[in-house]
């Protein structure tokens, strides 16, 4: 049965949101030297307007998802657009560090209504094939938005200012606020919305707000130091409150019932799993690119198409299998093998002296890894829960998600600055003995600028960085390596078919 107009409208406005939300974060990743340089921001200040905006989407997306169900999802949907424009308005006017930081974490509070809604109206507004097809476009879209972000924002920087690609994400978002009234309202009941989880939305707030401190900051103040332990320990208190909270609260903020249903946790982990495989490069390769490889702005735009391309393949490749038969389990196992290898190859094969076309295969694996599962495990998760918990689940899944992007792009972050300066701290000494010039030349090379330093010294200064850089960048990926293997066994363990299916699962 074909699609009506009035769906075909509702879909191209949902995905054009879908779309702003990876390429803001693919796009800013790749401005964050030419940032720096122009509002002189140091490295933390930097690394906040990447994980303000991942962090406050992290934290609201579940509020969002529960108040969906309550308010209404339009409503939500709609006002999300509102915060997220204006929020981009700011950071393209922002001439200060604290601002843009400030306007990037109102930005992800936006980008938090626009996704968690944006995917539970997809859930309930279609059904069967037409629904595969939904969730098949928005995984594209999304990669759509992933692949052309950073390519897009090079050609920016290239010819215009890093403001440029705030103006443009403001452009779009009016233009999905002009839209938004094709979305059919729904849950009128605003009563309904009186017993929301204000204690627990607080709660959760703090709690990943504790946390990203801690690993943001860890580079800077050690990671045993007394302020670092005492953030994690208030993370790990919070999150206990929470729990209680969400126990015994009438209406909570999520259903901790949900997380008692295997498969979905499982498919929720996979997210998890691409977060650190995908995420955290697409984040912090174009540094790479651009500070060891030494490839311009354009040129590094151009090479990340090869991380990004499969994403604009692999989500209708993978929901076309899923309609002819093939299992979702094994194209999410493909997913997870793939993503495993990308990042193994790129640890054997990238060196400073690299051309682009040797680091090719490890980065379409990476984007086949992602490509593969996304849209897809968001239509299998909310299969698994009833129509009048979407909303919830959507946040809960997002929360994986997202909660996920924020951990492990700070933890590639500021691992990497503590690598740098383990690996060139020795070297530098013997070119300046003045430790807070070492420190910002450690500071400056982690978040970019590893060519900016060479004026103020020899040559040899540029080399060192170049080569800690690259060794720190090594060390990262054997952690990735890691980390995902473990999330591989974890999720073939959760998402394994029972024993005895039911009617329900054995579709999957």
């Amino acid at each position: 049965m074909k699609q009506s107009i009035a769906d075909k409208g509702l879909l191209a406005v949902i995905l054009l949101a879908i779309f702003v939300v990876p390429s803001s974060i693919s796009g800013t990743a790749l401005a964050l030297p030419a940032i720096g340089r122009d509002i002189h921001a140091p490295l933390t200040s930097l690394q906040w307007v990447v994980n303000a905006f991942n962090l406050t989407f992290a934290c609201f997306t579940l509020s969002w998802g529960a108040l969906a169900d309550s308010f209404g999802r339009r409503t939500c949907f709609s006002l999300g657009a509102v915060l997220y424009a204006l929020a981009s308005l700011l950071s393209a006017l922002a001439d200060s560090p604290m601002l843009l930081d400030l306007s990037r974490a109102l930005a992800g509070i936006g980008a938090a209504a626009v996704f968690s809604c944006g995917i539970a109206i997809l859930s309930t507004r279609f059904e069967g094939a037409a629904r595969l097809r939904a969730f098949a476009l928005f995984g594209t879209v999304a990669g759509l938005g992933v692949s052309l972000g950073p390519t897009l924002s090079g050609l920016i920087l290239e010819h215009f200012s890093w403001r440029t690609i705030f103006w443009c994400h403001t452009l779009a978002l009016l233009l999905v606020l002009l839209g938004s009234s094709i979305i059919p309202r729904d849950l009128p009941h605003l009563g309904q919305g009186l017993q929301f989880d204000t204690v627990g939305a607080g709660l959760f707030v703090l709690m990943l707000l504790a946390l990203m401190t801690a690993i943001v900051q860890s580079s800077q103040w050690g990671w045993n130091s007394a302020g670092i332990l005492a953030l994690l320990a208030l993370a790990v208190a919070l999150l206990v409150l929470f729990i209680w909270q969400e126990k015994h609260h009438p209406k909570p903020m999520l259903d901790l019932s949900l997380l008692t249903n295997q498969r979905f946790v499982g498919m929720a982990l996979v997210t998890v799993a691409a977060s650190f495989g995908f995420v955290t490069l697409l984040t912090y390769l174009p540094s790479y690119l651009a500070g060891v490889l030494q490839l311009a702005p354009t040129r590094t735009g151009l090479t990340m198409l090869l991380l990004t391309l499969p994403m604009l393949v692999c989500p209708l490749l993978a929901g076309k299998l899923v309609a002819h038969g093939v299992s979702a389990n094994r194209v999410l196992h493909a997913s997870l093998l793939s993503l495993l290898l990308g990042i193994i190859l790129l640890a054997a094969v990238s060196h400073p002296s690299s051309s682009w076309w040797q680091l090719s295969l490890p980065m379409l694996l990476l984007g086949c890894g992602m490509g593969l599962s996304a849209g897809l495990v968001d239509g299998m998760a909310l299969k698994m829960v009833p129509a009048e918990k979407a909303g919830m689940a959507a946040g809960l899944l997002n929360t994986f998600r997202l909660g996920s992007e924020a951990v492990a792009v700070a933890l590639y972050g500021s691992l990497l600055a503590t690598l740098l300066g383990d690996a060139a701290h020795g070297a530098l000494t013997a070119i300046s003995s003045d430790a807070e010039q070492i420190r910002n030349w450690i500071n400056d090379a982690a978040a970019g600028n590893l060519a900016a330093p060479a004026s103020l010294a020899a040559s040899q200064l540029q080399g060192i960085l170049i080569q800690g850089y690259d060794q720190a960048f090594h060390g990262v990926l054997w952690v990735l390596t890691a980390i995902i293997m473990v999330l591989t066994v974890l999720i073939a363990w959760l998402i394994r078919p029972a024993t005895q299916p039911s009617a329900a699962t054995q579709s999957l």
